[in-house]
């Protein structure tokens, strides 16, 4: 690389730290305006805002503390990648299927049609996919930015719209869904940040998408929803398909040429690590979908 390309790549660097510096500026910013009062019901703010502000925030303080683990973990250690992956895809799976497959199907049931909540869910499931797989021919092309947080920060923007509409129709929702669904967050930032550090780029770009489910979760929270049972159905499905995708994709894979082998490849044992780690994937796994069940009990 000459001296003007390597100055290119270290200027555009630059830039999206500091774009990662402003989404964290605007976050807080939101956040103080739903909570200085953007919008009211008898007896003080609306909760549903109030909770949308605190999944955003955590959502950001899981990949941004993820991220900062993972730009230091050992380059040949597996474990915390396949547990925190099968904790956190147990949970946003049983959280899924206890949460909003019900209310979409029950609100569609009400009037008489619950396949509408069936045709939300399967949408979402494939757009998810469609998405996923499309996007995924963006590695293939000698683009200037970096895939690997363009790719993140447009799944975080679009999570937290759905988030937002979600809890802007149903405000009864309590919180364990939305911490459950982006439990996530954690995890991604951790191998993204293993992934940035490999290609020797700054790990503060994943500040964008941090921020990114807060930015969009909160506007969206506060926008007029139609309270029409079969939109609602139609949407609780439709988020339910969504994130019912992002958790299988989370799911642990221990199979040659998966991320979790590419970090194996320096190990001499690596086909029998493997082979133990599949255990620990499903251990973890299930594990973090008994985390919600026990949790629901709990706060019910």
């Amino acid at each position: 690389m000459n001296t003007n390309s390597a100055s290119n790549v270290n200027n555009s660097e630059l830039g999206r730290s500091r774009l990662g510096l402003w989404s964290l500026g605007a976050l807080l910013v939101l956040s103080a305006a739903a909570i200085g009062g953007i919008r009211y019901e008898i007896g003080g703010i609306d909760d549903s805002v109030l909770k949308v502000v605190v999944i955003g925030w955590v959502a950001c303080g899981a990949m941004v503390g993820g991220a900062w683990l993972g730009g230091r973990a050992n380059e040949t250690d597996p474990f915390g990648l396949v547990w925190g992956y099968g904790l956190a895809s147990g949970a946003m799976i049983m959280s899924a299927a206890m949460f909003l497959v019900p209310q979409a199907i029950g609100l569609a049931g009400s009037v008489g049609t619950p396949q509408f909540g069936g045709i939300g869910l399967a949408f979402g499931v494939i757009l998810g996919y469609s998405a996923h797989t499309i996007g995924h021919r963006l590695t293939h092309l000698d683009l200037s930015m970096d895939i690997t947080a363009a790719q993140i920060s447009v799944h975080a923007l679009s999570a937290g719209a759905i988030i937002g509409i979600v809890y802007g129709s149903m405000p009864s929702l309590g919180l364990l869904l939305g911490l459950a669904i982006v439990s996530h967050k954690g995890p991604a930032g951790y191998a993204a940040a293993r992934r940035l550090r490999r290609d020797g780029r700054p790990v503060a770009v994943l500040l964008l998408p941090a921020a990114g489910v807060g930015l969009t979760a909160i506007p969206t929270a506060v926008l007029p929803i139609p309270e029409q049972p079969i939109i609602n159905a139609l949407v609780f499905g439709f988020a339910a398909g969504i994130f019912l995708h992002v958790a299988m994709d989370f799911l642990p894979k221990c199979e040659t040429g998966s991320e979790i082998d590419q970090v194996l490849s320096l190990e001499e044992n690596s086909h029998h690590l493997l082979d133990q780690l599949r255990t620990h994937a499903v251990a973890s796994t299930l594990a973090g979908s008994f985390v919600v069940v026990v949790a629901w009990f709990v706060v019910g």
